[in-house]
């Protein structure tokens, strides 16, 4: 009894699947699709946390990838998409922005912040041996 009802229960787990909805884009080359496959990993959803469109289920990003395609169907660049994109989301939906003023912290903070690491941690060496040497009697 009770492996009937792990078997059912099993198979009724396994059927949502069957239920997702799968959106079918028709493209009129391959490049086109790779385009979309590409532009799909570049663009963060507005509502997912680090969620690229083509990755996430959430409604926002169903309808971007419907907006991507259109526009790739109407002959649209990946820039225009992008700039299309950042106008309508703001710079938030790029994974990666463009250097710039309001973004330079963004590129330039992590390289600082590890050179700042490491001056500090070659600091704490230097006053370690200099304590070291000073403590041991010659």
């Amino acid at each position: 009894m009770m492996r009937a009802l792990v078997g059912l229960l099993a198979g009724l787990l396994m059927a949502t699947a069957v239920w997702a909805a799968i959106e079918t884009y028709q493209f009129d080359s391959p490049d086109q699709e790779a385009r979309f496959r590409q532009l799909g990993l570049e663009l963060r959803c507005p509502k997912c946390q680090n969620q690229a469109i083509g990755d996430s289920d959430a409604p926002i990003s169903k309808d971007l990838r419907a907006e991507v395609h259109r526009l790739l169907l109407e002959g649209a660049t990946d820039q225009e998409i992008k700039a299309f994109m950042v106008a309508r989301y703001g710079r938030y939906v790029l994974y990666r922005p463009p250097l710039d003023r309001q973004t330079v912290y963004l590129w330039v903070g992590p390289g600082l912040f590890l050179a700042l690491g490491i001056g500090l941690v070659a600091y704490r060496i230097r006053l370690s041996k200099r304590a070291l040497m000073q403590e041991t009697p010659s």
